[in-house]
């Protein structure tokens, strides 16, 4: 099953650029379709596979940050090609 996965990362202190850089790179990293703009990066791929990947790379960020958020939106499907038609 195919999903599509919108993630921003917010660490809870001044100097907030490295956390954000560090976690883009490793999610380009992961080899899934990704998009990115400023305001979050959306992830696309398998399920299982995506899951698989996001969730080790969430836990070490988590574990480098001592104060952090992730919001996370799920979204059963490849939304990719997405355009709107409005």
């Amino acid at each position: 099953m195919k999903i599509s996965v919108e993630l921003t990362l917010a660490p809870l202190k001044s100097a907030y650029v490295p956390a954000i850089k560090n976690f883009i790179q490793s999610l380009r990293n992961t080899g899934f379709t990704i998009i990115e703009n400023p305001l979050s990066t959306q992830l696309y791929g398998d399920y299982d596979t995506v899951m698989s990947s996001l969730v080790p790379l969430i836990k070490s960020t988590f574990k480098e940050e001592e104060a952090v958020m992730l919001h996370l939106k799920l979204v059963k499907g490849d939304r990719s090609q997405y355009e709107p038609d409005f």
